[in-house]
């Protein structure tokens, strides 16, 4: 099962998870894909990630994070002893998205709400301070404006790494990532 954890202010209708979404349907395993739709309170946002999981053994999961949605599946995986993509991921949250406090609003929903302390310690609460690094496959693009690239590189050494020159937050290489994905994963079509 491969689950795909969005990033902040983000949905199931982002282009990672629609693209990653469609390829998994493309191989006709589609029913073994999920994308949840995260709420911006942590607790919650692990409650929805862990509901789609239900049944699965840790050894056939595996989550796919994108930038909140990375560090989200970091937690995950230790906790549940899984795998974990990360695609340019947040490291420490709590710390990050300080900057971010007030209003907001769900770049595809339009939902707005308030981001507020009580988020920030939410984040915290989940920071994982030691990972076994051979759980995760990190993708990042040394062009990503919103985080350091090498601060993951840091925190992930050890995990199998792939830095593509260039690019963006978004991780703009994206599609071309979509078979390691699955085989890391250990899905077969």
């Amino acid at each position: 099962m491969l689950v795909y954890l969005h990033g902040f202010n983000s949905s199931p209708l982002s282009h990672k998870a629609k693209v990653l979404g469609d390829y998994m349907n493309s191989l006709g395993i589609g029913r073994l894909y999920h994308c949840p739709a995260l709420p911006p309170e942590a607790a919650r946002a692990i409650e929805l990630a862990e509901a789609s999981i239900k049944g699965t053994p840790p050894s056939r999961i595996c989550w796919v994070g994108s930038s909140l949605g990375g560090f989200y599946a970091t937690y995950l995986a230790e906790r549940h002893g899984s795998r974990a993509v990360l695609i340019n991921p947040a490291i420490d949250p709590h710390v990050g998205l300080k900057a971010y406090l007030g209003p907001q609003r769900n770049l595809h929903t339009g939902e707005p709400y308030v981001l507020a302390p009580d988020h920030l310690e939410g984040w915290r609460q989940l920071y994982m301070g030691t990972i076994d690094p051979r759980r995760y496959l990190l993708l990042v693009e040394t062009g990503d404006e919103v985080l350091d690239y090498r601060r993951a590189l840091d925190r992930y050494a050890g995990a199998e790494q792939v830095v593509i020159p260039g690019g963006d937050h978004s991780l703009q290489s994206f599609a071309e990532h979509l078979s390691r994905i699955v085989r890391f994963a250990g899905l077969q079509a």
